[in-house]
């Protein structure tokens, strides 16, 4: 059966077809299965995970921008201005341009999709089988385990589990489902395992009903930089219709010059407002990062996480499959009272424990691989492991309990009697686990009774220290990256590991046990390495508290305990070879399960947004000069200088070409601060230098009399030159490839005002000695108009940096 990762274009109508009673140990037959699929019963997704091509397509083609573009230029054909509508063409080559690059983009996350695509395990014609969720169907018989992710709504029929409804409800607390107990989509299994017959599917479960309510009223949460820029579009596209209406008034029955030149100056200004490549830059510089992440193995899952890594200085891990390889192996088994249990009599013990909890999580598999030889034993109980206990157990009629978890948490107030015994190996980075008889049955639910625990050993697991681990964790302290350590396993296990993985400060740790509130989780987060013994709740309060203290924070993790706080971390990364639940809950899946990778990760996420943000510097210069010159042409007498083929070489060669080269950089920093108000400190001294000098040529053209032309020439030659001097503060520090794209800038523009037919095609005239004495004078001041604007705002963002300094050490005070 081929399977496809996206939903088809249609969708079977529905057959009516009577929910059937199925035997959880034989499943349905291949008939039903069958029957079931033709007749719209399977388990397809509510939405295809990307956007369609057709989506795509049309997103690109029918913008606001480009109705303005088509306008505008009809409005020039329309007067006979045919060459200054040439700027239509770079509107189409950008679409085009954004169009091939997001389908591109499409095509790779949906190929990485269908790789990565979820898959259950149903029972059919009495054997089990691991297929594609979107082939379950109605009445199947799932099978549920340990970190599975529900994917449909259904109901228990044999079996136990505890499950976790955090994601669907925001109720943390697990729930025990037991034979006849509804399970909700969306939810996953914390512990036990179960076979459940599904009884909605598709978009008639309980998570795709969520999703579909959830879309009638909510929009897709954006990024802090595509925010921000959808924000300067809006106003921009308020401001743009006004703007216009009164400037061709101005220019035509004002100041009385003629139809052509009035709505060639307003076609102009506006033109000049309108930053027409910038959100195709992002669009495509994103498009491309995430192409470039799919390359490395790593699904995006959502767009806006890019910005997110760029941003991130906290890094949170867990010891176990990050750190180490995800397997563990058993080192020893430690007896602890030879006289009353012999090292046979434990293993035994063990093995019937193992054996009947089974391998659902990597303890388990580790302990079943080395106890191999199953007794026999019938248990009457069962207790799995769970997060919040710390311990599995069973019951065996004439064998009685067995306990195996985390010593100080089965003997209780009495672990002071082994802590001696154990510590010593938690030190030198075992996994220590307690296996011990119990007087009594326990219930998972509350604490045992310590008096009633009869220890028999130690068992000592260890997780080998992945081998690129230490030169990760030097990535990040180089970058300035926090790492925190976050674990449920003894603090002084962890704290070694991470000792040996090069993670700094490995020594400041903390047994998250003793940390009773919320005010505890918050002073230790800003003070502790590592944490030990931390339940997933308080993972997710740990991420909390470091955001609360102004962190950018990335969790990484592969279990059902980090789920919770994968989701709300400021960016999620799961192993693809850990939980199922773990990888639909974070934004960023490592399909190669490699920690390695990470460092790539982070440093794609900051060269992406780095370089996007100072290329959008290069369009907003653009747009602020020709915004302040349109308010000023409406309330003062004076002509709009510029014609729309001359802003058109002058864009596409200082800003449309060098941003695009520029945007695809590598670069490493850590991005910091608001994204428009960085990007606009750096775009205001370029924008006013221009505003200065034209002005400057706007009155030696008045008081000399210039003629319109020569005023056009001038000024386009001016805000050419100042294009090259903010091109020059955008390549700083030159490296061979931007000195060559500099000087390729430059020479380009050199050529387009100096060849005869080039000047004839801009609309630049020759110009008299008079004329080229301004044109010197005005060229010679745009450097030092630049560097004391520069060197102005340089001040201002200093002072405003010590302000809020004495601001806030007046608060710690």
């Amino acid at each position: 059966m081929k399977h496809s990762s996206t939903q088809p274009d249609t969708v079977p109508v529905r057959q009516d077809i009577p929910v059937a009673e199925v035997d959880p140990a034989q499943g349905l037959n291949r008939e039903q299965v069958s029957a079931r699929q033709k007749g719209g019963w399977a388990n397809l997704p509510v939405k295809s995970p990307t956007k369609t091509e057709k989506e795509i397509v049309r997103g690109h083609v029918f913008t606001f921008f480009n109705l303005i573009f088509f306008v505008l230029a009809a409005a020039l054909v329309a007067v006979g201005a045919y060459k200054d509508a040439t700027f239509l063409l770079i509107a189409i080559a950008n679409t085009v341009i954004g169009i091939f690059q997001e389908l591109r983009s499409k095509r790779t996350i949906d190929k990485l999709k269908l790789l990565s695509s979820p898959r259950g395990v149903v029972v059919r014609e009495g054997e089990e089988m691991s297929v594609p969720t979107d082939h379950m169907v109605r009445d199947d018989i799932a099978v549920f385990s340990a970190g599975d992710q529900i994917s449909a709504d259904a109901v228990v029929r044999s079996g136990t589990v505890q499950v976790n409804e955090a994601l669907i409800t925001g109720e943390a607390d697990p729930l025990e489902k037991k034979p006849g107990d509804a399970l909700r989509s969306g939810s996953f299994i914390v512990s036990g395992s179960c076979r459940a017959q599904l009884t909605r599917v598709g978009a008639d479960c309980y998570a795709a009903r969520l999703t579909l309510e959830a879309k009638k009223d909510v929009k897709t949460g954006q990024s802090e930089m595509m925010a921000s820029l959808s924000r300067l579009i809006r106003f921009i596209g308020i401001a743009l219709i006004p703007m216009g209406a009164i400037l061709f008034w101005k220019q035509y029955f004002v100041l009385e010059l003629g139809l052509r030149q009035a709505v060639t100056a307003t076609v102009a200004a506006l033109i000049g407002m309108i930053p027409e490549g910038l959100y195709l830059l992002t669009s495509v510089a994103l498009a491309v990062s995430m192409i470039r992440l799919a390359q490395k193995k790593t699904l995006a899952q959502d767009m806006n996480c890019i910005e997110t890594l760029a941003r991130v200085d906290v890094l949170c891990v867990d010891k176990t499959g990050t750190i180490t390889e995800p397997g563990m192996t058993v080192r020893e088994l430690v007896p602890l009272d030879e006289e009353r249990y012999s090292i046979e009599a434990v293993e035994q013990a063990v093995s019937a424990l193992y054996h009947t909890l089974g391998a659902d999580n990597d303890t388990g598999r580790a302990m079943l691989e080395r106890f191999d030889a199953d007794p026999g034993w019938s248990p009457s109980a069962v207790i799995p492991f769970t997060s919040a206990n710390k311990y599995s157990a069973a019951v065996f009629p004439g064998h009685g309990a067995i306990v195996a978890g985390a010593p100080e948490f089965v003997m209780g107030p009495w672990y002071q009697e082994l802590k001696e015994m154990v510590e010593p190996y938690s030190a030198k980075g075992y996994r220590v686990l307690l296996i011990a008889g119990y007087d009594g049955v326990p219930d998972g639910k509350s604490p045992l009774d310590g008096r009633k625990v009869r220890p028999m050993a130690l068992a000592l697991l260890a997780n080998p220290i992945r081998p690129e681990a230490p030169e990760t964790f030097a990535f990040f302290a180089a970058q300035g990256v926090a790492v925190k350590v976050i674990s449920g396993d003894n603090p002084l296990t962890v704290a070694e590991v991470a000792r040996k993985a090069g993670v700094e400060n490995a020594e400041l740790w903390v047994d998250a046990a003793t940390l009773r509130s919320d005010q505890d989780i918050y002073a230790a987060a800003g003070k502790y390495t590592v944490f030990g013994r931390v339940t997933p709740g308080q993972k997710r309060k740990l991420v909390k508290a470091l955001q609360k203290q102004g962190h950018t924070v990335a969790m990484t993790g592969d279990g059902v305990n980090d789920v919770l706080a994968l989701k709300d971390a400021d960016c999620g990364i799961a192993m693809a070879s850990g939980a199922e639940a773990a990888c639909h809950a974070a934004q960023l899946v490592l399909l190669n399960s490699n920690f390695a990778c990470l460092p790539q990760v982070v440093a794609e996420g900051r060269r992406v947004i780095n370089n996007i943000q100072r290329s959008a510097s290069l369009f907003l210069v653009k747009n602020i000069f020709s915004f302040c010159l349109s308010l000023l042409t409406i309330f003062v007498d004076m002509p709009y200088p510029l014609v729309p083929i001359q802003l058109s070489l002058i864009s596409a060669l200082t800003i449309g070409f060098p941003s695009f080269v520029l945007a695809l950089e590598p670069n490493k920093s850590r991005v910091s601060g608001k994204f428009m108000t960085n990007v606009l400190r750096d775009a205001f001294p370029g924008g006013l230098t221009n505003l200065i000098i034209i002005l400057g040529i706007q009155a030696f053209a008045f008081a000399f009399a210039f003629p319109t032309q020569s005023l056009s020439t001038l000024s386009a030659l001016c805000v050419a030159f100042v294009g090259l001097l903010v091109l020059y503060q955008v390549c700083k520090p030159f490296d061979l490839k931007r000195r060559v794209l500099w000087g390729g800038v430059a020479a380009a523009l050199a050529l387009g005002v100096t060849l005869p037919w080039a000047r004839e095609f801009f609309s630049l005239s020759a110009l008299t000695l008079q004329e080229t004495l301004v044109l010197a004078v005005f060229l010679a001041l745009s450097w030092p108009v630049m560097r004391s604007i520069l060197t102005l705002f340089e001040r201002s963002r200093r002072l405003v940096l010590g302000l809020k300094r004495k601001r806030s050490g007046r608060r710690r005070g």
